[in-house]
């Protein structure tokens, strides 16, 4: 099967392609336009993974583009997305001509292209504070931020072209992703890059909200399970760990792991506005259990360790001295 990753050179993006290069798969990456050829994250991929790699640049904004990068494959990951929260808040412009607009522009391609699968994502944020847990896939929207805003706009696109015109979607709702290659914009990084340079002072917004942490590999595998199977076509489907930690909690592990002389301040600058703060998120993985065979394979004990290694390595990435938006 030939597939298209939009967002290829992003974070979980470069990791799918990664792993569907290694699946056998013949795979197109679909990476955000620039003078300099940088292809992100896909520059630091092994050459024997590159080499399987059909590189097409361009901007998910851009109908045409998008159509041409569409067009002989049989499906598509569409990850493509402006992600940051704090940026949301600012620029909120820019959230719906690329998160709705865009999904738009891949769903109007499949129509017309008649693509035989297309993979939607969609994010944990869209559900808001839980009103209960776990979360699953039935529970309520709530727009607390213009990302989340957005990212429900396009979900709901996406579900009126499989309601209208039969096409073959799904909707994948990864619970917080962490991992090699994220950047700073989010919390796990955040802690490590500051630990790892010395900092003893962690600067942190609130740390009471609980989150349900995915690590990267694991989600790579639930789009691909996902993918393959035909029972998900048409639903929503969230990829969860279905267990919680705090802020505060993940922080003082991570200081146990890296440095013990360290401790977290609170930094106003990097508060959520108090009705914008997502306070819990748990999620649901029934579903996904159910109709396919993904099941985590990596604790957070055993991903945190992983993402400090690399961290580590590449530490001359990440500015630690600025608030990351």
């Amino acid at each position: 099967m030939r597939v298209l990753v939009t967002g290829s050179d992003g974070f979980i993006g470069s990791h799918l392609t990664e792993e569907l290069v290694k699946k056998g798969y013949q795979v197109k990456a679909f990476v955000y336009y620039n003078s300099f050829n940088n292809w992100g994250w896909l520059d630091t991929l092994p050459k024997g993974i590159m080499e399987n790699v059909d590189v097409f640049q361009g901007d998910i904004r851009d109908p045409n583009g998008v159509e041409q990068a569409m067009k002989g494959v049989d499906a598509v990951f569409h990850l493509a997305a402006l992600i940051a929260i704090p940026f949301s808040y600012h620029s909120p412009d820019t959230y719906v001509d690329t998160n709705i607009k865009g999904t738009l522009n891949v769903l109007q391609a499949a129509r017309k292209l008649e693509t035989k699968r297309v993979i939607v994502t969609s994010t944990s944020e869209v559900y808001g504070t839980a009103q209960y847990v776990p979360i699953d896939e039935k529970h309520p929207f709530q727009g607390q931020s213009p990302y989340s805003a957005t990212k429900i706009g396009a979900d709901r696109l996406a579900e009126s072209f499989y309601r209208s015109f039969g096409l073959p979607v799904t909707i994948v709702r990864p619970f917080n992703t962490y991992g090699p290659r994220q950047s700073a914009r989010a919390v796990i990084p955040t802690i490590i890059t500051q630990l790892l340079a010395g900092k003893t002072e962690i600067k942190l917004g609130s740390l009471t909200p609980t989150r349900d942490f995915n690590y990267v590999k694991d989600t790579v595998n639930g789009f691909i399970s996902i993918y393959e199977s035909d029972k998900t076509i048409g639903e929503e489907i969230n990829i969860a760990t279905q267990k919680e930690i705090s802020i505060g909690q993940l922080a003082e592990e991570l200081i146990r792991q890296i440095n013990l002389n360290a401790a977290v301040v609170c930094d106003e600058e990097r508060l959520r506005p108090e009705k914008s703060e997502v306070n819990r998120l748990l999620g649901c993985n029934e579903k996904i259990m159910r109709l396919t065979d993904w099941k985590p394979q990596y604790s957070l004990e055993e991903g945190l360790k992983h993402t400090i290694e690399f961290l580590k390595g590449n530490l001359d990435k990440y500015k630690t001295d600025i608030y990351n938006i």
